[in-house]
Order: structure tokens, then C-alpha cells, then sequence
């Protein structure tokens, strides 16, 4: 797939992106704008370089044996896009990981499932929260060289993406368990986030309140927080739940 000129710029996809109203619409827009530069495949979200499996994705587009594959090898503890945001705070693209040798932390198998793909190139886009935590785009696909101008244009499109999606607040549902947490511990979490007791949780859920008390501590412990107050911090920050 060749790049193509993008069908706006960074300006115009901004005052478009917020005539969407959720997170496909959201989607839908980058998807076209990310194909322009000859992306065909992305990712957005927040991570954490320090603690990654508080990690959460608000949109993943990846093909399923790729999803698969990343979710299930281990593979985000090796992540050299991940690693990289230790050092790079400006967008960057595989490219530039290559120069480095970083790009060859992820590994033989990782590095032939990319190829498979046919992705020749990637680019990534963080914006710092602080600390060890950031909001990130990921793309991948058969993009050319990107001059300085797109690179700029491209970033700018992905931190209006993540600024559109987190205002919009958390999704209805979200595409890999956020932070690994399962369904109860989520409806637990989010209910501690409006202030509900354990009982309370409990009669909502139509659970035990012994029960109640182990999802929510199980969350809890999942976010590696030391009180529930902490724990509701971190969700919102990492947009899991609403502030």
C-alpha cells in the first residue's frame, strides 16, 4: 500500500474529531487519516513503562493473530516501543529504533510475525502523564520514509486522538480486560468510584458482601495501590474509570 496525501491536516482532523461522540466515531476518523500516511493498523491507550500490565487499550485495531500473539507471548515486557519511552518523549518511528538496535529487543518471533504482516515501518506517538505513565498511539504498516512535516502532522493527529477519547470518558467496553481486570473486579472498581460500600456493591451486583470485598480488593491489588482511595486514583487516571 502506497501513502497517500492525508485527506486533512492536523487542524481539520482536530475540529473533526470533535464532532464524534464516541470512541468508533473516534476511530473510524484516525482510521482514515492513518491509511493517508500508509498505516493500516494502530493502537491507543495508556501504559505504564514500570508496572505494564496496568497497561490499557481504549482501541485496538490489530489483525487477531497479531492480537494474539502480543497479548499472550510476553511480549509487552520486551516491548522496545514501550522501552523507548524512557528516553524518547517526541513522536518516533521504527526507523529510528532500528539506527539504535533497540528494535531488535522484541525478539526473532516477534520481529517475523511483523514481517508476516508486511508492516515495514511504525510509528509511535507518547504523551507523558508523568512519572512512568503515558497516553500512546502505536501504528504499523507499509509506510514509506515520513518527512519531518508529516511526522509533526501524524503526532499532532494522535495526541488530539487520545485528548478526544479520554474526554469522552470510559468506554462502554473495552477492548482487552484494562489492567488485566476481570469483569466483577471492574463493576467492583467503578462502584468504589462512586462511592459505594462494600453492601452497597454487594446489592447492586447481587453478590455476597464477603464477595463484594474480595472483587474490589482483588482490583485493588491489581493497580498496585495501597487503599481504595489510591486504587480509584489510578483508575482514573489511566481512564478506567471516570473522574
Amino acid at each position: 500500500m502506497d501513502k497517500a496525501p492525508a485527506p486533512s491536516g492536523a487542524i481539520e482532523f482536530h475540529y473533526e474529531l470533535q464532532r464524534c461522540d464516541d470512541i468508533e466515531c473516534c476511530a473510524a476518523l484516525f482510521r482514515k487519516q492513518a491509511l493517508a500516511y500508509g498505516f493500516d493498523t494502530y493502537a491507543c491507550g495508556e501504559v505504564d513503562v514500570d508496572e505494564r500490565e496496568r497497561n490499557v487499550f481504549f482501541i485496538v485495531e490489530w489483525p487477531e493473530r497479531w492480537r494474539k500473539f502480543y497479548l499472550s507471548s510476553g511480549l509487552v515486557e520486551r516491548d522496545p516501543l514501550i522501552d523507548a519511552l524512557t528516553e524518547r518523549r517526541a513522536a518516533f518511528t521504527w526507523s529510528d529504533l532500528r539506527k539504535d538496535g533497540s528494535f531488535l529487543r522484541a525478539g526473532a518471533e516477534a520481529l517475523r510475525r511483523v514481517a508476516e504482516q508486511g508492516w515495514r515501518e511504525g510509528f509511535v506517538a507518547p504523551v507523558a502523564r508523568g512519572g512512568s505513565h503515558f497516553g500512546l498511539v502505536s501504528l504499523a504498516g507499509r509506510a514509506t520514509d515520513l518527512t519531518p512535516e508529516e511526522r509533526r502532522n501524524l503526532g499532532l493527529m494522535c495526541e488530539s486522538l487520545l485528548v478526544r477519547i479520554r474526554s469522552l470518558g470510559p468506554p462502554p467496553k473495552f477492548p482487552v480486560p484494562p489492567a488485566g481486570l476481570t469483569g466483577r473486579e471492574l463493576d467492583g472498581l467503578r462502584l468504589v468510584a462512586v462511592g459505594r460500600t462494600d453492601a452497597q456493591i454487594a446489592e447492586e451486583l447481587g453478590i455476597s458482601k464477603f464477595t463484594a470485598h474480595q472483587h474490589v480488593e482483588s482490583a485493588r491489588k491489581r493497580l498496585g495501590a495501597k487503599s481504595r482511595a489510591q486504587m480509584v486514583a489510578r483508575a482514573v487516571a489511566f481512564g478506567i474509570v471516570a473522574a
